[in-house]
């Protein structure tokens, strides 16, 4: 099977929690096809059926402790969150991943899809809402039981159709994420990120999901396997994506590209640029930085809390050329 998504261009720093580990409990789940995931909850101690449960899809080789101070804030204004790895990532790794049959498919319509059932077990009656950075927007619209989801929030959410990428930095991508990244996956079995300092390891699968230069998921590698039945349709969610305008994957061409796949949901594209912040720069991976808790965080949480944008929401909304 195979996969997609796209680091920086140059090593990321990950944000690993500072006080994470006393709030969130961490738990192994089984796919339905019994590969072992593993996670974190945050879970608050009363039962309240009107409390919604977040789950938070990460980024292509992104572990998911990066998002552990954002579900602290989640969790801090009343949400019970849901964190995990994809296999063959972080919690989700087994002792080697040389030969791990992983793909993006199979980290949406078999991981994401057994934090949906997880979610809707461990938290009865609760409404379960995802945050998706990345492709791991993409996988929030690959789960069988995507009709569960109430409100989605994506982030930079795309899945690596390199036309898309910024003309200033695309042949650069292309190069990177496109040539080399498969010829060393070739030679090794699977692509050696952390050594190379391009995020984690990752499957051999994924890697040809995200290399294959196609614009259409359904015939990426493991997009042809569902190609008469893709469930991104079955989203009914309430969702916005949020897009950085320095972030070259994440371009207005890009996420629209993603958006076009939701057609049962209603859709908000908020197109932010650094300076609508006070910033010089954010890109693809820094939403989810402490630092943004007072800028860029609100949007989010005002949109799983209310389904709306604050009043006060810098950027802009971007005007749907392709609303169907």
């Amino acid at each position: 099977m195979n996969w997609q998504e796209t680091p920086p261009l140059a090593p990321v720093q990950i944000e690993l929690p500072l006080t994470s580990d006393a709030l969130a409990e961490p738990f192994r789940q089984p796919a339905a096809d019994g590969f072992i995931l593993g996670g974190f909850a945050w879970r608050h101690a009363a039962a309240d059926a009107t409390r919604p449960v977040v789950i938070i899809n990460a980024a292509t080789s992104v572990r998911c402790r990066h998002y552990s101070r954002f579900a602290d804030y989640l969790f801090a204004h009343g949400l019970d969150v849901i964190t995990y790895d994809y296999r063959g990532i972080g919690e989700s790794r087994p002792a080697s991943i040389k030969g791990l049959n992983a793909t993006w498919t199979d980290w949406g319509a078999l991981d994401f899809e057994a934090m949906l059932k997880r979610a809707q077990h461990e938290f009865p009656g609760q409404p379960i809402d995802v945050v998706g950075h990345s492709f791991g927007g993409c996988a929030a619209g690959l789960g069988a039981s995507g009709q569960l989801i109430r409100r989605l929030v994506t982030v930079g959410a795309q899945f690596a159709y390199w036309r898309d990428y910024a003309p200033a930095h695309r042949w650069r991508m292309f190069g990177k994420w496109h040539v080399v990244m498969p010829l060393v996956t070739k030679i090794c079995g699977y692509f050696p990120g952390k050594r190379l300092g391009w995020l984690e390891d990752t499957p051999a699968g994924v890697v040809r999901d995200w290399s294959t230069p196609t614009a259409r998921y359904e015939t990426r590698p493991s997009g042809r396997r569902i190609n008469d039945r893709l469930p991104f349709a079955t989203v009914t969610a309430n969702t916005l994506a949020i897009s950085i305008s320095d972030d070259p994957y994440g371009t207005i061409a890009a996420i629209e590209r993603l958006l076009d796949y939701f057609t049962g949901s209603s859709r908000t594209h908020l197109r932010i640029t650094p300076e609508d912040i006070g910033e010089t720069e954010v890109g693809h991976f820094a939403f989810f930085r402490s630092a943004y808790q007072a800028t860029l965080w609100p949007i989010a949480l005002s949109w799983l809390q209310n389904g709306e944008l604050p009043p006060d929401t810098p950027g802009r909304t971007v005007p749907r050329s392709h609303p169907n």
